[in-house]
């Protein structure tokens, strides 16, 4: 017989500002709150990539013979689903590097299992008839503006060559046809990676599922009984199950898991108005593209072209904070703010006089070893959290990997996956998130105009 107990969560993550790929679409179809004292087979939290490729997984492997839960806190993809950069990167992406390279073996088990989330993203998309806007396979641009991060550049390209990874160098006049920015003195492009419209591609999984899987919106779980069976409750009704899958990232620290483990992080961001056409022309280049930086702490740039009466747009994502409250400040929005206007400056000065529309903090979830909070908890209740800055792939493959853990107990994927340590315990407070900050502001100076 499972052991009893009652969780009372401690806390609602706040993200500040809008999510502005959710907010530029068209007007999203909802799903009802949570009213009722139900029974279901399967509880997913969390709304996400991780929730929503869990909640995929499982209706594979279970079939319609059991019903599956899903309960969102907020609106979907208003979240942190909603207020990422839209890249799903296959190739090492370890945000704790200079290069974003890690152990060789390491590496090439990361690629695998990132190639297995990728594809599994992308049957959703064929299967739910997405846009090529929506998922794009086609591939990824890390660049560089300055000789520091042609050098960082090098290094990363080195790695790949050992990796066995195809790559191309693209030279400053090619990367000037492609943006329409004189910026960029190199680019190196791999293949595998897709960029998608987060908030387009989370709205059409759920409706592509919500046959299957009852949906809930603004129904956050504010207490939590555990026993043979589990019951969720929300402000205004509870969900009964023999199994629960948390798909809530860093807010699974709410619950009572993993303490002093997790680390909190802000990454910010802003998005212009619409352009005009006058101003299409003067940019130039190609109509959809993505960068991401030489350096991690460098500025990641999207141009995203007209998808369903959005307009053509750029996104300028830098600056990152550690928030152990969850929640992010008032300066620290300024702060990015002010970066991020000076790095739209420094690529795009014929676009001068263009506003920016929407600024949105997005909050990730690190450990201090860049490992997983992934497992069974309790009898019957997994985690499927903390993505390590990777929230689309990693998301989608901790989804997929806790559905078979809690169905299966055991398979090939799996066993490859597992092969990991627990997060680490981090260090006392206020040390940790004065030197964390400290660490940040430091690798930003250092990153000089790649910021």
């Amino acid at each position: 017989m499972a052991k009893k107990y009652n969780i009372k969560v401690k806390r609602l993550p706040k993200d500040p500002g809008p999510a502005a790929w959710n907010s530029i679409l068209p007007k999203p179809q909802q799903y009802p709150a949570l009213t009722d004292d139900i029974q279901a087979d399967w509880v997913i939290v969390g709304g996400g990539f991780a929730g929503f490729a869990a909640a995929r997984r499982l209706s594979q492997l279970v079939g319609r013979s059991e019903s599956i839960v899903l309960l969102e806190a907020g609106s979907l993809a208003d979240g942190p689903s909603g207020r990422n950069s839209g890249f799903m990167i296959d190739l090492p992406h370890e945000l704790n590097s200079e290069t974003y390279a890690g152990a060789h073996e390491h590496d090439l088990q990361q690629i695998r299992l990132n190639r297995e989330a990728i594809r599994f993203a992308a049957n959703m998309a064929e299967e739910f008839g997405m846009d090529r806007k929506v998922f794009d396979p086609c591939g990824k641009v890390t660049a560089a503006g300055s000789d520091k991060g042609v050098e960082h550049i090098e290094s990363y390209r080195k790695h790949l060559e050992t990796l066995g990874e195809a790559y191309q160098l693209r030279s400053a006049a090619e990367m000037k046809d492609w943006t329409g920015s004189d910026f960029y003195s190199q680019g190196l492009f791999t293949p595998g990676a897709v960029m998608i419209q987060p908030a387009a591609f989370v709205r059409q999984v759920a409706a592509g599922l919500s046959e299957r899987v009852a949906i809930y919106e603004h129904s956050p779980v504010t207490a939590f009984e555990l026993g043979d069976v589990h019951k969720l409750i929300t402000p205004k009704g509870s969900v009964k199950a023999k199994g629960v899958i948390l798909a809530v990232n860093g807010h699974v620290q709410s619950f009572g898991f993993f303490p002093r483990q997790l680390l909190h992080v802000f990454t910010f961001a802003s998005m212009t108005r619409a352009l005009s056409k006058d101003e299409v022309r003067r940019l130039g280049g190609a109509k959809d593209w993505g960068i991401l930086p030489a350096d991690p702490m460098g500025t990641t740039v999207r141009r995203s072209s007209d998808y369903a009466g959005s307009g053509d747009r750029i996104v300028i994502r830098n600056h990152a904070t550690l928030n152990q409250t969850l929640e992010a400040s008032g300066s620290n929005m300024k702060r990015a703010a002010m970066l991020q206007d000076r790095s739209f400056a420094n690529r795009f000065p014929m676009l001068q006089g263009v506003d920016m529309e929407y600024r949105w903090g997005g909050r990730l979830c690190l450990s201090w070893n860049s490992m997983p909070a992934f497992g069974e908890l309790e009898n019957r209740v997994w985690s499927a959290c903390c993505q390590n800055g990777l929230g689309t792939v990693k998301g989608t493959l901790s989804g997929m990997m806790a559905a078979e853990q809690a169905v299966l107990g055991s398979s090939d994927m799996l066993q490859a996956f597992l092969e990991h340590q627990q997060p680490k315990m981090l260090p006392p407070e206020p040390f940790l998130s004065l030197g964390a900050n400290m660490t940040m502001r430091w690798k930003e100076w250092q990153a000089g105009i790649e910021l």
